[in-house]
């Protein structure tokens, strides 16, 4: 059944692919060695960015919680930049070169889609 609720969930998550999707995107344009071949394919990467998110990250985190205590949180940034790797060795049209390369673009693509949530949720 449709209701109030449902339908808020349903376009929040709509939003978030949107908003995630043109992130990839806009990245492929300005960073080399960022190669998503078609929009197919970053809405696919999204998608499986999400499970990653929910399933594997988690447990990483936990599992490396010791240093990132120790640096202070700065090793979350390590964590989403292997996540990011993660998901480009599970797409396929979607290819990152190295290490450098899904750091610069990890930290990117979190400013960009932290920038458009707090632009549209006002």
């Amino acid at each position: 059944m449709y209701n109030k609720a449902s339908g808020a969930m349903i376009k929040s998550m709509i939003k978030w692919l949107l908003v995630n999707t043109i992130s990839l995107l806009i990245l492929t344009r300005f960073i080399p060695g960022f190669v998503v071949n078609q929009w197919f394919f970053a809405v696919l990467a999204v998608l499986i960015m999400g499970v990653v998110n929910i399933t594997i990250k988690p447990f990483f985190t936990l599992l490396t919680l010791p240093i990132t205590f120790l640096t202070l949180g700065l090793f979350t940034i390590v964590i989403n930049t292997v996540m990011f790797l993660l998901v480009a060795y599970l797409t396929p049209g979607f290819k990152i070169d190295g290490f450098l390369t899904a750091l610069i673009a990890s930290l990117l693509h979190s400013l960009i889609t932290g920038a458009v949530n707090r632009l549209t949720n006002k």
